[in-house]
């Protein structure tokens, strides 16, 4: 089974939305085969369908001190940030090809980065009624979803060298008892992103049953707008 991986670079938010909304219409029809897209954002918080908005914690005028936006979203789950150094992956995936079954899908796409953490030497897991991968009680892995006539979108936001303190700001996915890390904070080194793509590329691959193939159409690097 073949899936594509389109990598996009740095991406405005709501670049990266009509992006899936389009590619999610072509998967419905058939148009397309299962894609990864894979990138990164500028500074923003994005709000689930259950997130509560006092869990965002400063003002609009230090938001903009912030260079950050915030967007309400279609996915699961509270609040989170994305930003800089944070690998985002949006599978669209059609799961009538695979298993009809949300939990599932989401266990899938916790095995993916279980691996990934692995392969740098980390020992990550699951904690329980809490969406994600974690190191002890810090989040590593912020997981939310969507799925529509069983095509999935959103999905993962992995800290490589993300700058933590702009968590700082938020309850992170509404827990307030728990933390937020980083592969760089836990090696204690700046990690090459072009590794950890590939490695995610293929533990993807690997859990899923695909074959991972690049898009040589995909969209240029860039397209944030300044």
């Amino acid at each position: 089974m073949l899936c594509h991986v389109e990598q996009l670079g740095l991406i405005d938010y709501d670049d990266g939305l009509r992006l899936q909304h389009q590619r999610v219409a072509q998967r419905k029809n058939s148009e397309i085969p299962d894609t990864l897209f894979l990138l990164e954002h500028p500074h923003v918080y994005t709000l689930g369908r259950n997130a509560k908005r006092e869990h965002l914690l400063i003002s609009q005028e230090r938001l903009l001190q912030l260079g950050a936006q915030v967007f309400e979203t279609d996915r699961g789950g509270d609040i989170t940030y994305h930003g800089p150094g944070q690998l985002v992956g949006y599978p669209i995936l059609d799961l009538t090809q695979h298993r009809r079954d949300i939990s599932w899908y989401m266990r899938s796409l916790e095995d993916v980065f279980i691996g990934v953490a692995a392969e740098y030497g980390v020992r990550a897991s699951r904690l329980p009624r809490a969406a994600g991968v974690w190191v002890g009680d810090a989040k590593l892995v912020a997981m939310g979803v969507h799925v529509s006539r069983w095509v999935t979108s959103h999905g993962f936001a992995f800290n490589v060298n993300t700058d933590l303190e702009y968590f700082d700001y938020i309850i992170p996915c509404g827990l307030r008892d728990k933390g937020v890390t980083s592969l760089e904070k836990l090696l204690g080194y700046r990690v090459e992103m072009e590794g950890i793509v590939d490695c995610v590329v293929q533990q993807f691959g690997r859990t899923f049953g695909f074959d991972m193939a690049w898009d040589s159409t995909a969209l240029p690097m860039a397209i944030h707008r300044v």
